[in-house]
Parts: C-alpha cells; sequence; structure tokens
C-alpha cells in the first residue's frame, strides 16, 4: 500500500491508509536500518509517526482480500476493531459492520446521479504542472525527440516524471501526455512551482517522429473530407467525414526524398489535417488535431448509482476495449464496419480487436503498449481487467473506485470495510480443468469447497483441479453463498428452494442470516463457536439459617 496520488497530488496520504492494519513483513528504516514495525504487528499511531518521519514510501499489509482463512477472515488481516482501537475480536460480525460503514453515508450520497463536469469545469482544464517542491527530475519511460525550435516533446503515452528528493526517494509522480512539451530535462533540479510540463487539453494531436514529405491517401472531398471554413479567422481547415466506404483509409503518409514511406497515420473521424500535399515537415511537428470530446469524456455519474454500479460489476455503458498482451500496434482493415487492431507481441503472438467506427482509438501504428492499457475512449470494464491484469489489479481497482465517490462527498471510510465486501465478490471460481476431482468444466464454484476438494485429491496424489476467479456482483454473489436458507431468504426464493432440494444440499448453518431465520442464537459475538465451551463459574453463597429472636413480653 502507498500514497493514493491523483494528478501529482497526493489525495489520501500513506500514514491515513495504514493506521489500524497489520505489517506483512517487517518495516525497516532504510537509513538507520532499525525495525519500526515487526511483521505480523498493528500499527498504531506512534508506529505511523515513526514510518512517517522515516520517509517509507510504501508498506506492505495483509488484508482481508488475501486472508486465507476458511470461514471469515483472521484477526490479524483485519487488523483493530475501528470502534474500540484494539485488535478486533474472534467473533466480531465484520461483514455487517462493513454493510453498515458504506451504508450509512451512502444516506448522504446524493440519490440522483450527480455530473462532474459539463461546459462549467471545462474552463479550468489544466494546461501546465508545476514541481511542488524543490527536487531533482527524472524520467520513467518517456521517450522524446526534439523539434527544431529545441522543444522537448514526448512521444510515447505512458511514461512518467518524477520528483526526487536530496536522498533519492520519489516525492511527486506525474503521468506525461502523448505530444506534451516539457520544460525540463532529465536529471535537472526545479524549483517550487517551476512549470514542468505543458500541452493542449482540448486536443489529441498526431505528431510527426521523422522529417520527409506529406502525402495525403485516400483524403477525398465530399467523400471522406469536407472543407470547415472560419469567418472569423478566414482560414479553412479540412475535417475528416464519417464514410461508408470500407476500402477508403483516409491517411497521411510521410515521405523520403526518394519517395518511399516512412510512417503512416489512419485518420479518425473528426480530425483535422493542419498539413498541406508536398509540405516539408520536420520531427515533432504536428500534423493532425482531433479534437477532444472533453465534456463527453468527463461525465462521471457519481453518487449512489456509481457505487451499486460497483458493487454489482455492471459492464459499462461505453466500455473501452483493453490491450490483453503488451507489444507493438499494428492497423488491419476494416471488418465488418470496424477498424481492426492488431497487437503483436515480441514472442510473435498476436491478438486482435475490433473497434467501432467513428471511435477515438488512443493508438498509432507501431505504437509500444503494455497489457490492460486502453486502446480506445471509454470506462474501464471490471471484468476485463481481471481476465487481463488479475485479481490484485482488480481489487486496488474496486477499492480505489468506491472511495473515489465517497470522498467526493467529504466521507472517510476505512479501506478495510470496502476490501471485506469485494473479498465476498471474488470468492467464486470457474472450473477450467477438473483434474480428478467431481467437478464440471465450466461449473461456478467458492474458493473455499475447491480448495477442500483439491486438498483431499492431492492427499491422494490425484490430478488437482484448476479454476479461474470470477467477479460477481454483490446480489449474485449473496445468491450463490453455500448456505440455502440465507439465499432463498433474499431473493428468488422458489428457484433457490427448488434447485437445492433438487440437488439434496445440506445447509450447515455457518452464518448470521440462517440461524436468524430458524431462531438459533447467531454465530456471532458471545454466540461464537469459539466460546461456547466457556462456562462461568458461579461463587457459592452459603445460605443464612433464619435465626428465632426472643422478644421480650409486653409488661402490663
Amino acid at each position: 500500500v502507498s500514497s493514493l496520488v491523483e494528478a501529482g497530488e497526493i489525495i489520501q496520504p500513506l500514514n491515513e491508509r495504514i493506521l489500524g492494519r497489520t505489517a506483512l513483513e517487517d518495516v525497516i528504516d532504510p537509513f538507520t536500518n532499525d525495525v519500526l514495525v515487526q511483521a505480523n504487528d498493528i500499527i498504531d499511531e506512534k508506529k505511523v509517526d515513526e514510518i512517517d518521519n522515516a520517509g517509507i514510501e510504501s508498506v506492505l499489509l495483509r488484508s482481508c482480500l488475501t486472508c486465507e482463512s476458511k470461514a471469515g477472515v483472521c484477526v490479524k488481516c483485519y487488523g483493530r476493531n475501528m470502534a474500540t482501537l484494539e485488535w478486533v475480536e474472534v467473533g466480531e460480525p465484520v461483514g455487517v459492520i462493513a454493510a453498515q460503514s458504506i451504508g450509512e453515508p451512502g444516506t448522504q450520497l446524493t440519490m440522483r446521479t450527480f455530473h462532474i463536469g459539463g461546459t462549467a469545469s471545462r474552463v479550468i482544464e489544466q494546461t501546465t504542472l508545476s514541481a511542488k517542491r524543490t527536487g531533482l527530475v527524472k524520467y520513467q519511460g518517456l521517450r522524446t525527440i526534439k523539434s527544431l525550435k529545441g522543444e522537448i516533446i514526448v512521444m510515447n503515452r505512458n511514461g512518467h516524471l518524477l520528483i526526487l528528493d536530496e536522498n533519492g526517494r520519489e516525492k511527486e509522480k506525474y503521468s506525461v501526455v502523448y505530444g506534451a512539451k516539457l520544460k525540463v530535462i532529465d536529471g535537472q533540479e526545479v524549483q517550487k512551482n517551476q512549470t514542468l510540463v505543458e500541452w493542449d487539453p482540448y486536443t489529441n494531436s498526431i505528431l510527426t517522429e521523422v522529417e520527409g514529405t506529406i502525402a495525403f491517401g485516400d483524403i477525398v472531398e465530399g467523400l471522406t473530407m469536407k472543407e470547415d471554413f472560419d469567418e472569423i479567422t478566414g482560414l479553412s481547415t479540412k475535417v475528416i467525414i464519417s464514410h461508408r466506404d470500407e476500402k477508403k483509409q483516409p491517411r497521411v503518409s510521410i515521405k523520403d526524398d526518394k519517395g518511399e514511406t516512412l510512417r503512416r497515420y489512419i485518420l479518425p473521424a473528426g480530425a483535422h489535417i493542419n498539413v498541406h500535399e508536398g509540405d516539408k515537415v520536420n520531427a515533432g511537428d504536428v500534423i493532425v488535431k482531433i479534437p477532444r470530446e472533453s465534456a463527453k469524456t468527463k461525465d462521471i455519474t457519481g453518487g449512489l448509482p456509481r457505487v451499486a454500479e460497483l458493487f454489482e460489476a455492471r459492464k459499462p455503458h461505453e466500455q473501452a476495449t483493453i490491450a490483453e498482451i503488451s507489444g507493438k500496434i499494428k492497423f488491419g482493415g476494416f471488418v465488418k464496419g470496424m477498424r481492426k487492431i492488431i497487437v503483436e507481441s515480441e514472442s510473435g503472438e498476436e491478438c486482435d480487436y475490433l473497434i467501432p467506427r467513428g471511435k477515438h482509438i488512443n493508438v498509432h501504428e507501431g505504437d509500444e503498449v503494455i497489457a490492460g492499457e486502453a486502446l480506445m475512449d471509454g470506462a474501464s470494464n471490471p471484468h476485463d481487467i481481471l481476465k487481463v491484469l488479475g485479481e490484485k489489479e482488480l481489487q486496488n481497482y474496486l477499492v480505489n473506485e468506491v472511495q473515489e465517490v465517497y470522498r467526493l462527498q467529504g466521507v472517510a471510510i476505512n479501506d478495510k470495510h470496502i476490501e471485506v465486501i469485494v473479498r465476498q465478490m471474488l470468492r467464486h471460481l470457474i472450473i477450467e480443468d477438473p483434474g480428478d476431482t467431481d467437478f464440471l468444466l465450466g461449473e461456478q464454484v467458492t474458493k473455499k469447497v475447491f480448495n477442500e476438494k483439491n486438498q483431499g485429491v492431492i492427499k491422494n496424489k490425484k490430478k488437482p483441479a484448476k479454476g479461474m476467479p470470477v467477479l460477481l456482483g454483490i446480489t449474485k454473489s449473496s445468491l450463490s453463498t453455500e448456505s440455502f436458507i440465507s439465499a432463498a431468504s433474499f431473493q428468488e426464493t422458489t428457484r433457490v428452494l427448488t434447485e437445492v432440494s433438487v440437488s439434496g444440499k445440506r445447509d450447515n448453518l455457518i452464518g448470521l442470516k440462517e440461524n436468524v431465520i430458524m431462531g438459533r442464537l447467531i454465530p456471532a459475538g458471545t454466540g461464537c463457536r469459539a466460546y461456547s465451551d466457556i462456562r462461568i463459574e458461579e461463587p457459592e453463597i452459603e445460605e443464612v439459617q433464619p435465626q428465632a429472636e426472643e422478644v421480650p413480653a409486653e409488661v402490663e
């Protein structure tokens, strides 16, 4: 876990995120090599200050997401109880607490969908980045070229600019957009508020990496291109329009003196061409500008609808296609009106993606992409993140996205509550290879059942099953719990009950809901199984014998 950084600013410092959690490994001071926190110890206020003063950037924690206990989570992975500030006790219903911690501030979130963005806040689009403190600049994964004017221009997408302090520790990190102009060089010392990068927030530009002569291909006025005349400036620009002819691919090529094509850029609809046929261009020149539909991409639904969307693991309305492998981009032709993009890895493996017409593609031919990078504009689909980047990344994504909604409303929720819920969303697997178990291919089982069956098979030296994690929304997850009484009390009662009666299932009454329904003591708090053998010794009380009192006779 490290500090949460957004646009270079720390929005939630490390000390807030680790307070009350358990360290996975010894936390060691990088300068004195002293052990600040021992493994499996709780990080309290005093230790948080020590970690802060030592300038440690990230700490490995135990988390509910990675806890391996079979039923519930263990005390060490949960950390301390937020109410008592002590270790959480065995039998504490942390799931109920998590649900309440998220549900209660939900009453403060607006019920309606509100939009952030729109015309008013577009005025303040950022165009520069400045250093927040004095330090040394370091380029991370940046590919740059120098233009004729001597400007340093960024030519790739996933680069970062770091600011280090005198000890070489990373203090700020900014992601740099393609086409941005860098105002500082690698290793340069910068002062506070010095400008680091400049860019145009309203357009995506296509820049040339080589010098040569411009040639157009398939750019035909009236068919694939129209001239836009601006009455105020008196200038006309060529704008690519969407067209039906799939054979025509409007493109700008750069040719050398011998007439051989050095680079080719395929243009999307709506692109403005800044050059004319036969123009000479130098490296770093802007040849095409694509206006950003800033208002469109900035409309984030917020409030409860967004939280519901995340917890129900719904696919977003306009989802982005993401690269499944790392490699180089190649453009194919059109297939059924969709543009084909091929990602070719170094080993020669290829993945094809079809992107709908008119959608802005974020990558150019020859670009390097890393697995999980979006190839077009749009919202991330959590199921894709799970498939491509794995469980860890998805867990981080869900926790951070839910926190984002509450943070905008000024509500602070501890990460562990969201982790408890995300753990429940990810507790199922789909069987890919049944091995020697009695699972079926494609069957959905809980990790608990999966691990129990596999351990039995491994003991007998047979082949265990293989499964793939699957993300279920909280409704789906509740319906597929092991307890059918709990599932039947929730939704689709008849369906759940007919299914379990056909398959002859047993309910071991492990959770809270099923015990409430059956009218038993719930297995939480003092009703927890761990406490069932505890008896209180009652002190023996001596019985007092009534003594006869002599009453003096009244004197007459």
